[in-house]
């Protein structure tokens, strides 16, 4: 019986550890009021970085649907798109949820 208690309470202890793990959640797995609720200026997460291809050719007739999309693409042939850097990204809370378009002047 003490072997039974004893187990029981190392569970315990050892659910209750990881229930006090921080959980480092992204946007997309939120739903409902945690997803509305969610604070974007307090988002711990790489920025993703996008390539465009420089020196795309534009194909017509049989050549662009015989076209494979898995083909690589040489290194040379890529370009880092800027994605930021801009205003919105420099303020946090309710400036940067109240942001618009039509903010041009940023304090």
């Amino acid at each position: 019986m003490k072997t039974v208690a004893l187990i029981l309470g190392l569970l315990g202890i050892s659910f209750s550890g990881v229930a006090q793990v921080e959980s480092n959640q992204k946007q997309s797995d939120l739903k409902g009021p945690a997803f509305k609720n969610y604070k974007v200026w307090m988002d711990q997460s790489e920025p993703i970085k996008v390539y465009s291809e420089n020196n795309k050719k534009s194909l017509i007739g049989p050549a662009y649907k015989n076209q494979q999309a898995w083909t690589t693409i040489p290194k040379e042939n890529l370009a880092v798109v800027k994605t930021a850097g801009n205003e919105r990204q420099k303020l946090t809370g309710p400036a940067f949820k109240n942001f618009g378009p039509w903010s041009k002047n940023v304090k």
